[in-house]
Order: C-alpha cells, then sequence, then structure tokens
C-alpha cells in the first residue's frame, strides 16, 4: 500500500487548449472511461478529474498502468496517433508525488486563477462519481476526506480563497455584490468570446440571478446555455434586453462602443442600471455614467480589485503549503499502517479463537452470571496482550521496518496457519 497509488495529468501547464478540448470527458464519459479501467487492468480504486483546464486520472494499483491508461485515454478520443501526445502528459509514478499532486490541485495552488473555489467542487463531484460506481475503496475514502478537511483549514485559517482573482470572477462577484438587495436580479451576459464564456463559466453554479446569454451568432449562445439555466436572447433584440437588465456584462469586440449614452437616455431608465465593460476597445460609451442611476465598471478597475486579490492569496500560499504537508504526513503514517493492518487483524483473531475454545472447555459447570463475567475478563486479557505488538508494529511502520516485524509475528503466532484454519470453519 505504500506506493500503489499513482496519477496521470494533461493541464495547461503542459498542453494547449486544442489538445485539452480533444481529451476533455463530460460526466458520462468519466463514468465509462472509469468501469473501462476497471475492466481492462483489474483496477478497482479510480478518480477522473475533468474541467476545462485539466484531465487526469489518479487510481490504486500494485502495477504502473500510467502509459496503458494515456493510450487508452487517447484512443477511446479518437486519437491514433497517441505517440505524439504523449509529451502533454506529466506522470506520478511514486505514490508521495501522486498524493502531493492531487492535494494541491484540489487546493486550488495548481489552478490558472491562484486559489479557484471552482476546483475543490470539481474534485468532489469526481470523488461522488467514484463512490457512485463503487470504484473508492479504503485507500481513497480516506484520502479524499484527508483533502477535504485539508480544504477546510485552507478557507478558515488563511486569505486564499478571499477575493476574485480573476477579471472575470471579479465581474460575477461585483455583480453579486451590487445586486444583493434586488430580488432575482436580471444579468445580460453580452458577447461570447473568450472572456464572455469565462463569465458565463464562473456564473454557472450561481443561483443569485436571472441569467440572459447574446452574442452575434446564436448557434454559440445556444451552446454555451446548453446544461445551465440560462436564457438566450438575438443580438438583434440587444437595446430591449439591454432595458430589461439591472446588469449589462460586456465583452464584445468592437471598434467603437457598441452601447452609448443616447441609447441608454432613450430607455427612460427608472431603476439603478450597472455596466460591466470587459472589452478592449470599450464597447460602453465612457460617458455613460452622466446618466443618472447609472453606473459603469470597465476592465482597468476590474483588473485592480483582481490584481489586489491575487496578491492577498500569493502571499498566503506558504501557509496553504504549511496546510497540505501537515495533511499529507499524516495520510502517509495512516498508508503505511494499511500495511501492518492484515496482520493485526490475523492476530485479533488468533488471540480470540483461543479465548473461544478454552472458555468452552471451563464455561460447562458455571452459572449465566458467571459465564458472562469470566467472558469479559478473558477479553480484557487478550486486549492487554494485543496492546504491545501493535503499538510495536505501528511504530515499526513509521520507521519502515514493518516487514520483519510482521514475518516475526505470523511466525510466533502461526498466523498463516491460524487464518487458514479459521477460513475452513
Amino acid at each position: 500500500m505504500q506506493n500503489q497509488f499513482k496519477s496521470i495529468s494533461l493541464s495547461y501547464k503542459s498542453a494547449p487548449l486544442a489538445v485539452r478540448e480533444q481529451v476533455a470527458l463530460n460526466e458520462d464519459e468519466i463514468k465509462n472511461f472509469s468501469l473501462r479501467i476497471r475492466d481492462m487492468f483489474d483496477i478497482q480504486e479510480v478518480i477522473l478529474v475533468s474541467t476545462c483546464n485539466r484531465t487526469e486520472v489518479y487510481y490504486v494499483s500494485e502495477e504502473n498502468r500510467n502509459t496503458d491508461i494515456i493510450k487508452l485515454l487517447l484512443l477511446d478520443k479518437g486519437i491514433a496517433t497517441t505517440d505524439e501526445y504523449f509529451a502533454y502528459f506529466q506522470q506520478y509514478n511514486a505514490q508521495a508525488d501522486a498524493v502531493q499532486h492531487l492535494f494541491e490541485v484540489a487546493t486550488g495552488l495548481h489552478s490558472q486563477v491562484v486559489g479557484d473555489l471552482q476546483i475543490p467542487n470539481q474534485v468532489k463531484q469526481s470523488y461522488q462519481i467514484a463512490a457512485d460506481l463503487n470504484m473508492a475503496g479504503p485507500f481513497l475514502h480516506r484520502l479524499m476526506h484527508t483533502i477535504f478537511f485539508a480544504n477546510k483549514r485552507v478557507a478558515q485559517e488563511t486569505a486564499f480563497r478571499d477575493g476574485a482573482a480573476s477579471t472575470s470572477y471579479a465581474a460575477v462577484a461585483l455583480t453579486e455584490e451590487m445586486t444583493q438587495n434586488i430580488a432575482l436580479p436580471k444579468v445580460l451576459i453580452l458577447g461570447l468570446g473568450e472572456i464572455g464564456i469565462d463569465v458565463c463559466k464562473n456564473m454557472a453554479d450561481k443561483e443569485f440571478a436571472e441569467i440572459t446569454v447574446m452574442n452575434r451568432t446564436r448557434a454559440k449562445a445556444e451552446a454555451i446555455a446548453e446544461g445551465h439555466n440560462f436564457r438566450i436572447a438575438d443580438f438583434v433584440d440587444m437595446e430591449e434586453e439591454i432595458k430589461r437588465a439591472d446588469v449589462i456584462i460586456s465583452s464584445v469586440m468592437i471598434d467603437k462602443p457598441l452601447i452609448t449614452k443616447e441609447m441608454i437616455q432613450s430607455m427612460e431608465i427608472l431603476t439603478f442600471k450597472y455596466f460591466i465593460d470587459l472589452s478592449v476597445p470599450r464597447s460602453v460609451e465612457e460617458n455613460l455614467e452622466e446618466i443618472p442611476g447609472v453606473l459603469v465598471y470597465n476592465i482597468d478597475t476590474l483588473r485592480q480589485r483582481a490584481d489586489e486579490a491575487l496578491q492577498t492569496r500569493l502571499e498566503s500560499i506558504p501557509h496553504v503549503q504549511q496546510i497540505i504537508s501537515e495533511a499529507t504526513a499524516g495520510f502517509e503514517d495512516w498508508s503505511k499502517e494499511m500495511v501492518v493492518s492484515p496482520t493485526i487483524n490475523k492476530l485479533k483473531n488468533a488471540l480470540e479463537q483461543i479465548r473461544k475454545e478454552e472458555l468452552a472447555r471451563h464455561l460447562k459447570n458455571l452459572s449465566p452470571e458467571e459465564s458472562e463475567k469470566l467472558d469479559k475478563i478473558t477479553m480484557g486479557i487478550v486486549q492487554k496482550i494485543i496492546k504491545m505488538p501493535v503499538l510495536q508494529l505501528k511504530a515499526a511502520c513509521k520507521r519502515g521496518e514493518a516487514d520483519q516485524l510482521v514475518d516475526v509475528i505470523n511466525e510466533i503466532f502461526d498466523l498463516e496457519k491460524q487464518n487458514e484454519s479459521s477460513y475452513s470453519h
């Protein structure tokens, strides 16, 4: 168990978007590929994490199946020239490295936006899929719950998740902040280029507003809205949609402002209207704020907010790393003890068998009260006898000397024979 956990990773650090898109897995594909790994390689514990920034496989196996899993993934995605893609994958063959990597991914240390709030939930969802498929055994259950506890400490003890550290997420956070006194505010996301799509992704798990998406090409808006509770509007209805919305987030690429002071003045605004302009050049006219009830935030405002939040998060990294270090050390101790747990169980069973056999010889002439008392006494004696061997085994694990002590205990108590005898009964 000390070196059974391994992983493969293809991420934004090692592969361009075009490659990441080719190997990305949706939820159904994650389930099917997990089952394929189990059936092809007899691997019982698997977790797959697939987001826009990474596709990773974590698994428990004595054999190193990294190369086989990469080939299977590429072939399943219709990529026949597998050799050309191997360089995009990072491989973690040592358990300590794979565990460390998963901790760092799950806490957001490896996210494009450091401290990303979405990644802990994405990892939880991946774990839930593995559990639903009965592909999370003792090792993964313990590992994931250790990671969740470390994540809780990161959230409570550090500023690593404070603020909005990307421009698009800062736009979402600002929207939420500005509309907190409006019941179900209407938000229009205008323009679905890279930054507009990123805003949509950050809005996807929010439920505070009604989201409308709009793009010159309706098909793109439909593709973005698929699977989300987004409303779609046609670009020709832009003025009507702006009039309807409380917040307009614009990232339209255009040479001159698309939203003008003249356009908004003609709408006779009765409530506050907020414009967040993420376009360069600007798509919202600068003098829009001269209209009563209109507030405009531009890309520089958002970047400043994001930069300040990012700096705070970066300053928290040493503390986060310390939390991860403490958690991985505790998990390593547990995984080492897993090596001796079968021996401990065999020893307990062997001593319990001796206790029961001896009791059976003497209980015939005793009253029920005497039998119960003797049962408790002998159970206490067995627990005291086994205490020291168990403590010695656990101490030997930490020293890396468990194998020798396991052999000695097996020989002294003839545990293999005892184990076979218990099965025969």
